[in-house]
């Protein structure tokens, strides 16, 4: 590359690529269950799954997503529904009260996130398989349709 040669300075980032980008951030700081972050004083706490998909498309940690610019917590609100879909088809959980009328017919992330016999790797290997049926629906040869 020449020294006048200018790369592009915005790359598309999909929904796909926050989900993937969760899953390494879990990967390389750890997984959390309870709340968003373990520690929220450093920069890189321990995240849920949710919380990891936050710092994918924040860069920081945060308390209140809808606190975030427009544009990132558009992109926050897309990859936490994509995953959302993902486990209601993989894992679904339906609540169901005392009357027997569904209370909730999505499987909340949060919820499923800190079940007490959930792992890390399951939630890493959801976030990557979430990622995977995005690009399934969304790409055609590499390229977004």
């Amino acid at each position: 590359m020449k020294a006048t040669h200018n790369p592009p300075t915005t790359v598309q980032v999909t929904t796909a690529d926050l989900l993937r980008m969760a899953a390494l951030y879990l990967r390389r700081h750890g997984w959390h269950q309870g709340s968003y972050y373990a520690t929220p004083d450093i920069p890189t706490p321990p995240a849920c799954a949710v919380g990891a998909i936050g710092m994918a498309a924040s860069g920081r940690h945060t308390d209140h997503f809808y606190g975030l610019d427009f544009d990132t917590q558009v992109d926050f609100r897309q990859a936490v529904g994509v995953l959302t879909v993902y486990l209601d088809d993989q894992e679904p959980i339906c609540a169901v009260d005392e009357d027997g009328f569904l209370i909730d017919e999505h499987t909340s992330p949060y919820s499923w996130n800190d079940d007490p016999a959930r792992t890390a790797d399951e939630v890493i290997t959801a976030l990557e398989k979430a990622a995977d049926e995005w690009d399934r629906l969304h790409t055609q040869g590499g390229e977004n349709r």
